[in-house]
């Protein structure tokens, strides 16, 4: 049984009220199965009948072909046993409405979204699935994952833990897990069917000729989603007789499934450009659309569009999706059937054209999200009034709100049209313009597993097209993302690749950049020596371009390898470079800084006095930039140096300066200190600010 859309009054309806009645939810039926998956709950399973301990959960099957309402008794089923798991019930879809497998690593992903939990971008699904279980361990939750694929894909997001109950939906069994007794769905009892037909059109035309429906019922073979379609086409005609319909569907048994004989029908009397609207949605990526995916597609007004939107809703051909904004999904059991039609009715090159219409729309409305956020530039406030009205967005707020809405179908645009190979422009294209909406009104931490994603795609289309500059940025970006998640291993092979690909593409930027971030990953996995090596090679192609403010921070990062390793002197001599650099360019609060870290490596080499008299260069420095927590912070340090030379006396005049500057935010003096220059004592565990805060 399938959630049914009930509409009352047929197509004279005010649009929003057809749409809103045929996106109604009712269930009919399938009382016998309910039962048996209810009863299934409460069944000793095979472990509890030998004595041992469930080491899993059970999973309940509902099978059944796409269309056949087994979403709908499933949610069916979690509404009601759903109060025996008080911690909550955790969806998950399986395969997107276009028949792709949702990887495991994406269903892991939203389900510890929804626990609260992180989702590390760039993690393996292994380690996600694995995450998801160790989270699950311990409560009592219910877990539904619709139309799964494969048994993998249940088997990977399957709790280690009795107390939960997973109700999965698939076409066929799930071979591989054990103790699993599917719940088979075939069509209605025929007195479902009827009532169900009777929601989609005027009771009375079903009184006055019961049989008609019944034979109708029956040529549909009780298929839920073939009835909705048969209902949607009555109601469409009120003087069409209910036996005119099962006759015409009795007459043409040569297209396959009563399902597609119902929607072939239902095309065929579209008019003409709403009919091509229909198959092209087959191109939708993920089988969502909104107005401008159906505009785009069809080459129409958005207006136009979202008027035959809402009547291919009212006649069951679409799925109304509840958001803010106007959004449909092409059900899964119609994709292939669109898909086929589209095939046989529109050239190759049509529908090659209606797909990069659909990017190039995507593109200009990324850019018009993106470009929202950036008003107070004259330049953007021009490109935003030449953009057509219906691309503009009223606020940023509202540009948000669209983006988070299509954000699944944006994504899932710029993983087909790479997969496609033929759409690589603008592709590209896409994915610049994605990646900068999303930074703009998500934040780069927020986004950083789509931001991967997308990373990565961007490096399969360089490397088909063999762009190195393209590809030595994808490897720079996906390497900085993996270094910040703690593979280290993994990001120093990708900024050596990256490397090599600046070299190829002659770029300097990509080059030097490698070069600076092989040697903070090398840093990072404890080879000093290498680390310095890789510092000095980037040190000298800046120095070669005349970049000085690059050049004076990485001799502080070249000090900073010098220093994890002990070796003070060099050291100092590069801090040194670093201050007379820094000094040179009139930069005083990066001047103020590098003092502060030969201060903390004369300390480290045991000369306290000339530490002393360092920091209070470096605090003068401060005052002059005036950074107060600078200051505070290198006022603590003196007063630890001052101890440690047995001044106790001064020492507390400067805690107490330091105290006063900062006030309560002092709370943890130490912390503070450490949050401006690090940490005070073990060279093993410093943090050279004056690198990171740069880089």
């Amino acid at each position: 049984m399938t959630d049914q859309a009930v509409d009352a009054g047929g197509v004279n309806l005010p649009r929003d009220d057809r749409v809103r009645a045929a996106t109604e939810r009712l269930f009919l039926g399938r009382t016998r199965e309910l039962k048996e998956l209810r009863a299934d709950i409460e069944r000793a399973g095979l472990d509890t009948i030998s004595g041992r301990k469930a080491p899993r959960a059970r999973v309940l099957l509902i099978a059944g072909r796409p269309g056949s309402g087994r979403s709908a008794l499933a949610g069916k089923l979690v509404r009601q046993v759903a109060h025996r798991y008080p911690d909550g019930v955790l969806r998950a879809r399986l395969t997107e409405p276009d028949g792709t497998p949702v990887p495991v690593e994406g269903a892991a992903r939203a389900l510890l979204t929804a626990l609260g939990l992180p989702t590390p971008p760039g993690a393996c699904e292994d380690d996600l699935a694995e995450a998801v279980r160790t989270a699950l361990v311990g409560r009592r939750t219910l877990l539904l994952l619709d139309d799964a694929a494969d048994a993998g894909q249940v088997d990977a997001l399957l709790p280690d833990n009795a107390d939960c109950l997973v109700v999965a939906v698939a076409e066929g069994p799930l071979t591989g897990i054990a103790d699993v007794r599917p719940c088979t769905l075939g069509g209605l009892d025929t007195k479902s069917a009827v009532e169900l037909l009777a929601t989609r059109i005027d009771p009375v035309r079903i009184t006055v000729d019961p049989r008609a429906a019944e034979s109708l019922v029956e040529v549909c073979q009780c298929h839920p989603a073939t009835l909705s379609l048969a209902g949607g086409w009555l109601a469409a005609r009120p003087q069409a007789a209910v036996s005119d319909l099962a006759k015409r569907l009795h007459a043409d048994p040569d297209d396959g499934t009563p399902l597609g004989r119902v929607l072939r029908l239902v095309h065929d009397s579209l008019p003409a450009p709403a009919a091509r609207i229909l198959r092209l949605l087959s191109l939708a990526p993920a089988g969502d659309v909104d107005p401008h995916t159906a505009s785009a597609l069809a080459g129409c007004s958005v207006d136009a569009a979202r008027a035959t939107l809402d009547d291919f809703v009212a006649l069951g051909l679409l799925h109304a999706v509840s958001s803010r904004l106007p959004r449909y999904e092409v059900p899964g059991c119609l994709h292939p059937l669109l898909r086929r039609l589209a095939g046989t009715q529109d050239r190759p090159a049509e529908l090659q054209l209606a797909r990069a219409r659909m990017l190039e729309r995507n593109v200009r409305l990324l850019q018009s999200c993106r470009a929202i956020t950036e008003t107070d530039s004259p330049e953007t406030r021009e490109k935003l009034k030449q953009l057509p009205p219906a691309l503009r967005f009223s606020t940023p707020r509202a540009a948000a709100d669209w983006l988070e809405d299509r954000r699944p179908a944006l994504l899932a645009a710029a993983r087909l049209a790479v997969a496609d190979g033929e759409l690589d422009t603008v592709a590209r294209r896409l994915m610049s313009q994605l990646v900068r909406a999303l930074v703009a009104h998500v934040g780069t931490q927020a986004a950083a597993g789509d931001l991967y994603g997308i990373h990565r795609l961007v490096l399969d289309v360089a490397e088909r097209r063999q762009l190195p500059r393209e590809k030595a940025a994808a490897l720079l970006n996906l390497a900085d993302v993996d270094a910040r998640t703690g593979r280290t291993a993994e990001a120093l092979v990708r900024y050596r690749a990256a490397l090599d690909a600046g070299r190829e593409a002659n770029d300097p930027y990509a080059t030097g950049r490698a070069m600076e971030s092989v040697g903070g990953a090398h840093l990072e996995l404890g080879d000093y020596d290498r680390a310095a090596d890789w510092f000095g090679r980037a040190l000298a192609q800046r120095l070669a371009r005349g970049e000085r403010a690059d050049a004076a921070r990485l001799y502080g990062r070249i000090a900073t390898a010098h220093t994890y390793a002990g070796r003070y002197g060099e050291a100092l001599r590069n801090w040194r470079a670093a201050v007379a650099a820094h000094r040179k360019m009139g930069d005083v609060p990066a001047h103020a800084r590098a003092l502060s870290e030969i201060a903390r490596v004369q300390e480290y080499a045991g000369r306290p006095a000339e530490s002393l008299r360092t920091c209070q260069e470096a605090v003068e420095w401060a005052r002059r930039a005036g950074d107060v927590r600078l200051q505070a912070a290198l006022q603590l340090r003196l007063a630890d140096t001052l101890e440690r030379l047995g001044d106790a006396t001064a020492a507390r005049l400067h805690r107490g300066a330091a105290e006063r500057m900062l006030g309560d935010e002092l709370q943890g003096t130490d912390e503070r200190a450490e949050e401006v220059i690090g940490p005070k004592h073990h060279p093993e565990a410093c943090e050279i600010r004056s690198a990171s805060a740069e880089d």
